[in-house]
C-alpha cells in the first residue's frame, strides 16, 4: 500500500465556455466536478499502475462531503473508463478514503477553459482552517497510516493553521517507522522539510531555484541534496526530469513534444517514481516510468488521468542520460531506456 498525504484537498469544478470574454457574461456549455488535490491525483495514477493507494489529509464542510462521494464512486471501472485507450490492459487497483473530518469547509478550485483557444483560467480557494486539535488527529492517523504503508507521499499546499513546518514533522514520522517518504510541496514548507531528509523530493525548475538560488538545473539539483533531499528529481517541463541520487545523475526526455493540458502531469511524474520504488526499479527505469507517464497525462483530459495507450507507446522510447559529474559540463554518456 502507498500512502499520499494531501492536508489542503479540493473538489476540482471545470466550467467549459466556447470563448472567455473578461468583464462579460459568460455562458458555460459543460460543468464537471472531481476530487482534487496533489495526492489524491497521484494515488489515482497509482491504482491505475496497479498499486493500491490511501489517500489522507483534511475534508469538511458540504464540499468535503461532495468530494468524499465522488472519491467512492471512482472505482477501477470509472477509472478505466476516463482513460483515452483502445486495448492497453487495465489493472486498477482501489483508491481507499482515509481521510480525516474537521469543522471547516474543504476548498474549491475552478478552472474556466476557453474552448477556443485551449487556455485555461484557474481560480483557487484558500481552503479551510484547521485547528490544534485536528491536526493533532490527523498525526495520531497519519502514524499509524503510515507504519503500514509501503511508502509516503507528502504532496501540495497547507491550509491555514498548520504550521510551517509540518511537512518536516511528517517527514520526520515517517521515516522513524523505516518508511520511505516523498515530499513534493514548495516555498518554506519544502525549505523546512528537505532539512528533515526525505528520501526523494520532486520539485519543479521553478520551485528548485527558488529553494537554492540557481537557475543551472544540475547544479540546482545537487545543491538540494546537500540540503538533505537524498535523492532530487527536478521537473523540468517539457524537456522531462532531471535527477541527482545517491547512484549518479540523470537526465530523462520524452521522445517527442505533446501538446494538450499540462494539469496533473507533475503528479503523474510523482506516482511514476512512487511505484518505481516500491518495485526496487533501478533508476533509469524509474525516470523513464515518470516521463512517459507525464508525457501521457498531457495528452489526457484530466489531472490523476492518463492515456495508456500514449504511455504504453513512449515508455520504451523515453531516452535516459546519465550525467557528467561536473555540472558545467555536457553529460557524457546517453543511455536509451528500453
Amino acid at each position: 500500500m502507498i500512502l499520499t498525504v494531501t492536508l489542503n484537498t479540493a473538489l476540482d469544478i471545470t466550467y467549459r465556455t466556447a470563448a472567455l470574454t473578461p468583464h462579460a457574461t459568460n455562458r458555460v456549455a459543460e460543468v464537471s466536478e472531481r476530487p482534487g488535490g496533489k495526492g489524491i491525483n497521484v494515488a489515482r495514477v497509482l491504482a491505475a499502475l496497479g498499486h493500491e493507494s490511501v489517500v489522507t489529509g483534511f475534508v469538511g464542510g458540504r464540499t468535503g462531503d461532495a468530494l468524499r462521494e465522488l472519491l467512492a464512486a471512482e472505482g477501477p471501472g470509472e477509472r478505466a473508463a476516463h482513460a483515452a485507450v483502445s486495448d492497453a490492459p487495465v489493472t486498477d487497483a482501489p483508491v481507499i478514503d482515509a481521510l480525516v473530518p474537521i469543522a471547516g469547509t474543504t476548498r474549491r478550485t475552478i478552472a474556466v477553459v476557453d474552448e477556443t483557444t485551449g487556455d485555461t483560467t484557474q481560480l483557487n480557494e484558500p481552503g479551510p482552517t484547521v485547528t490544534p486539535a485536528e491536526w493533532a488527529a490527523f498525526l495520531t492517523s497519519y502514524e499509524g497510516l503510515a507504519a503500514r504503508a509501503d511508502a509516503v507521499a507528502l504532496c501540495g499546499s497547507l491550509p491555514p493553521g498548520i504550521h510551517v513546518g509540518a511537512y518536516a514533522e511528517l517527514v520526520r514520522l515517517a521515516r522513524a517507522a523505516g518508511r520511505p517518504v516523498l515530499l513534493d510541496t514548495s516555498g518554506e514548507p519544502l525549505r523546512r522539510g528537505i532539512a528533515a531528509r526525505p528520501d526523494l523530493v520532486k520539485p519543479n525548475a521553478d520551485e528548485l531555484a527558488q529553494l537554492t538560488g540557481s537557475r543551472e538545473p544540475l547544479r540546482a539539483t545537487r545543491d538540494a541534496r546537500r540540503r538533505g533531499g537524498q535523492a532530487v528529481v527536478a521537473s523540468l517541463g517539457a524537456a522531462g526530469l532531471l535527477a541527482a541520487t545517491p547512484d549518479g545523475s540523470w537526465r530523462a526526455a520524452p521522445p517527442t513534444a505533446v501538446r494538450g493540458n499540462p494539469t496533473g502531469a507533475g503528479d503523474s511524474a510523482v506516482a511514476g517514481l512512487l511505484s518505481g520504488l516500491v518495485e526496487r526499479l533501478p533508476w533509469p527505469e524509474r525516470l523513464a516510468r515518470a516521463v512517459a507517464l507525464s508525457a501521457a497525462t498531457v495528452l489526457a483530459p484530466a489531472a490523476g488521468e492518463f492515456d495508456r495507450e500514449a504511455y504504453a507507446d513512449l515508455l520504451p522510447r523515453v531516452a535516459v542520460t546519465e550525467q557528467s559529474s561536473q555540472p558545467e559540463q555536457e553529460s557524457h554518456a546517453t543511455r536509451q531506456h528500453r
